[in-house]
């Protein structure tokens, strides 16, 4: 990058120029086009409608998770512990990779054996864009939402593509509707 200010050559993501110790931060972040980058780039985690999440002890079996997670139509449930802090997601993904055709008489072991200890999560004032982030870098389908390091929300997937398409329409009526 370029210092406006002396002209200086600076490596790409240096915070101050070498030269004249100018801040550079403010002119290498990105400035959104649209409603919809505007949205992913300020609108924080608690502007999405969430559910409460659906939480299990670490005591519980993996037959206790199965059938929570079939009579709560989820996808991932969180594990605390005693005084409801996250220890652990348990997910589809870790039934089928870890548990299904591996495991014998698997319905009574404990949770904590086959679940993803200290899961990534992200806080109600993060970025919908750090959120989009780690699921992209991790490959996660669902990341807990922490207040005070207990869960208030899961976010999936599926709840960031309905946000995103939510947008889309509602940029493209806009748009429509100026011409």
């Amino acid at each position: 990058m370029i210092c406006p200010s002396c002209c200086q050559k600076n490596l790409p993501g240096d915070d101050v120029c070498r030269h004249c110790k100018q801040p550079l931060t403010s002119f290498d972040r990105p400035q959104p086009e649209n409603q919809v980058e505007r949205s992913l780039m300020y609108d924080q985690v608690k502007t999405l409608k969430q559910k409460p999440p659906v939480t299990m002890s670490h005591s519980a079996t993996i037959g206790d998770a199965m059938a929570l997670m079939v009579a709560a139509n989820v996808g991932a449930l969180l594990i605390v512990d005693e005084v409801g802090r996250l220890v652990g997601i348990f997910s589809e993904r870790d039934l089928l990779k870890k548990i299904v055709g591996d495991v014998a008489d698997y319905v009574n072991l404990p949770i904590t054996q086959f679940m993803t200890p200290r899961p990534e999560s992200v806080a109600t004032t993060d970025t919908l864009n750090f959120v989009l982030q780690k699921m992209d870098a991790g490959g996660y389908r669902h990341v807990p939402v922490l207040e005070n390091g207990k869960p208030v929300g899961i976010i999936s997937a599926r709840d960031m593509l309905r946000f995103l398409t939510r947008l889309c329409k509602e940029a493209g009526e806009r748009g429509a509707s100026a011409l």
